[in-house]
């Protein structure tokens, strides 16, 4: 019997170099630009670029501008399409190897503290910590700040919340980051490039993560702008079902 030779799959043949397995490990944590990886893999820029250039065109992993410095780009590992690309690898070996099994029950065995921090506290930050406290029946206390509070809520955030997720945070204002000065955090998430910048220090053994999100009130408060806020909202959504299983194995 003759076998027909088939494909490695993309997955495969991406992943099995051993530098682009290791900046997918990477970035499988937090977002990074390029000269942060240089010192995390110990390779040189040149040759950590045209590798993040070929998990680019794989659909891995994503780029955008950095809002602190518009020269630079913040580099973000596509968790949903690694598992559809790992699902695919494994149906291409055999039928059952494909099938996703379902996630473990989030079920934390020490009190946990998350901190989202942005600039304004009126849309990411929010959003994400009303998503943490929905997704885990408030078993994470789920708390954000803003480094430059907004005045109130975008409406855009109510809006978004309350339609998409049943969340209604109508009565919630931002908050300054310097009223949490004293608290303690297992993680603290920044979701704005400027806020990575500035954020203060909440301890040696908090787990520092950020995610390099466009803000989304920066195109304005009309009826237009409303899918903007959606699109951001869907991406923190999908970033803490990520993040979950993660606070429950990381130090």
């Amino acid at each position: 019997m003759v076998l027909l030779r088939q494909p490695v799959p993309s997955f495969v043949q991406l992943a099995a170099h051993p530098l682009r397995w290791q900046l997918l490990a990477v970035l499988s944590g937090s977002d990074y630009r390029v000269r942060e990886m240089v010192t995390l893999v110990g390779e040189s820029q040149n040759l950590i670029s045209y590798h993040l250039r070929l998990l680019r065109d794989g659909g891995l992993v994503r780029a955008t501008r950095s809002t602190f410095d518009g020269r630079d780009s913040y580099y973000h590992l596509d968790l949903d399409r690694c598992t559809e690309m790992l699902a695919g690898t494994g149906t291409a070996l055999h039928p059952t190897l494909g099938r996703t099994s379902t996630p473990p029950p989030f079920d934390p065995k020490r009190p946990l503290a998350v901190l989202f921090v942005c600039s304004g506290n009126s849309a990411r930050s929010a959003i994400a910590e009303a998503l943490m406290r929905e997704h885990t029946s408030g078993r994470v206390d789920a708390i954000s700040a803003g480094t430059c509070p907004k005045p109130g809520m975008h409406p855009n955030t109510v809006r978004v919340l309350r339609e998409e997720f049943g969340i209604d945070i109508s009565d919630q204002h931002p908050r300054h980051l310097d009223t949490l000065a004293d608290r303690r955090f297992q993680a603290v998430v920044t979701l704005c490039d400027k806020a990575r910048e500035v954020c203060p220090e909440f301890g040696d053994d908090t787990h520092w993560i950020h995610w390099s999100i466009p803000d989304p009130t920066q195109c304005g408060t009309g009826e237009d702008t409303y899918p903007t806020f959606q699109a951001t909202a869907a991406e923190i959504d999908t970033r803490i079902r990520y993040l979950l299983p993660t606070l429950t194995t990381e130090p």
